[in-house]
């Protein structure tokens, strides 16, 4: 990979790539090993973007199929599922955050499917649906009612902060 194409084309999505990998992984060597993985696969894959998107959206796509395919992977290999790890190992790997609201939040939503944590998190990132719909290959419509699903979830989880942690 050329330091060009890294400046260019990766390091200004970083942020973007990060969250993706945050939301599924539970260990600071996890989430290396995944944003590396989704870096490889964009510099890999470069050839294949058409432009029918935006650069932005496509790396959101690409960096969610990476980390499910990295989850599924890992689930296959160490047979536990991300979100069912005991509350002193989740918790301590997830205080990245400074605030415990946020860090509430996000324990929370691991408790989403892989889907729902993508659409939360875009959600949050303030994409419009219709850019949700395109990175996740749904429309817009289906999109607004799962957000409003997963809106209720998250609200229910948080009012009852002890079941997060189960």
């Amino acid at each position: 990979m050329s330091h060009a194409f890294y400046t260019s084309r990766i390091l200004p999505y970083a942020a973007i790539i990060s969250k993706m990998c945050r939301l599924y992984t539970n260990s600071q060597a996890d989430f290396e090993d995944y944003y590396q993985e989704v870096c490889l696969q964009i510099w890999r894959s470069r050839d294949n973007y058409q432009g029918k998107s935006e650069w932005s959206t496509w790396v959101y796509r690409l960096s969610l199929n990476v980390c499910l395919t990295q989850l599924k992977q890992d689930q296959k290999t160490r047979k536990v599922i991300v979100t069912e790890l005991p509350l002193n190992e989740s918790v301590e790997d997830q205080q990245v955050y400074s605030d415990e609201d946020l860090n509430e939040l996000y324990v929370a939503i691991k408790k989403l499917s892989e889907i729902d944590r993508t659409i939360i998190l875009l959600y949050l990132e303030k994409k419009p649906y219709k850019e949700v719909a395109t990175i996740l290959d749904s429309n817009a419509k289906n999109i607004a009612v799962r957000v409003q699903r997963i809106k209720s979830r998250l609200k229910d989880l948080l009012e009852n902060k002890i079941e997060i942690y189960k």
